[in-house]
């Protein structure tokens, strides 16, 4: 997932952040076994796997609605 994510956010303006849910206990209780999963803007995109391309177009789409 993280090399899809990588493609997808490639020349955007994305923040992408990496968290270890199996070095959490609380994150570990509230995700079980739905890792990978992949929020953006605090909305959940994908979780298992995930495809460049839609989630570029994804990305884009919520560059677009952030206000300057």
């Amino acid at each position: 997932m993280e090399e899809a994510v990588a493609q997808a956010a490639a020349g955007l303006e994305a923040c992408v952040e990496i968290v270890d849910v199996d070095g959490d206990p609380g994150l570990q209780s509230a995700f079980g076994l739905e890792v990978p999963v992949l929020y953006v803007n605090g909305r959940k995109a994908a979780k298992f796997r995930v495809d460049a391309g839609r989630l570029r177009q994804r990305l884009a789409r919520e560059q677009s609605r952030q206000v300057p």
